[in-house]
């Protein structure tokens, strides 16, 4: 072995054995003790939910139950310290969401923005397909007793609608259903968290 190479072989036997003066999540792994840090960042990031298994998977875990507890342990820390926000299990994943207390005053801050809303009709249409999914264009229009082409279109642009195969009937029409993003807008868990007909407004 020259001396240059041994000089060299030293050198990487030193450094081996100096610890790492790199980060945590530049090695792929967080620290765990800034883990609840680490994925309030990552939520604070995104505009929609992502699943447990995936944040675990992205932070080096070996499963979603770690993610799980910090984020339980956050919402603790965000109600000690009133915090207009905490983290909601939205459409199969987490979110950080507003409390509904504050509903009121965001929605008079969105307001400028109501031209963007759906219109009644579009409610109307988007809430039956939602308790009667899997619902044929047919079914849907006996029910509103009207036409529903373009309202379907354009909640399918808006991807609150989508489709979720064919019936078996006669000519197998499309069947329509809600989606993923539906969940997400309405700030659902899952369809069965949608409210029962005597919880809605009219309702005797």
């Amino acid at each position: 072995m020259s001396e240059n190479t041994a000089v060299k072989e030293d050198r990487r036997s030193e450094a081996a054995k100096r610890p790492s003066t790199l980060k945590p999540v530049e090695r792929g792994v967080v620290n765990p003790d800034n883990l609840a840090s680490s994925i309030e960042a990552v939520l604070l990031s995104l505009d929609k939910p992502i699943a447990s298994a995936k944040l675990a998977e992205a932070m080096g875990l070996p499963g979603p139950e770690p993610v799980e507890l910090a984020i339980g342990a956050l919402n603790e820390a965000y109600e000690s310290t009133g915090r207009s926000f905490r983290i909601e299990k939205v459409a199969g994943g987490y979110r950080l969401m507003t409390l509904p207390a504050f509903a009121p005053v965001l929605a008079a801050f969105h307001r400028a923005r109501a031209s963007n809303k759906l219109g009644r009709a579009a409610i109307e249409t988007l809430s039956i397909i939602a308790y009667k999914q899997p619902i044929t264009r047919a079914h849907l229009e006996a029910i509103r007793g009207v036409s529903c082409g373009e309202i379907l279109r354009s909640l399918m642009d808006r991807r609150l609608v989508t489709i979720k195969g064919r019936a078996e009937e006669l000519g197998r029409p499309i069947l329509y259903g809600t989606t993923k993003e539906f969940l997400d807008a309405f700030g659902l868990a899952s369809l069965k968290d949608l409210p029962s007909a005597t919880e809605l407004p009219g309702s005797a």
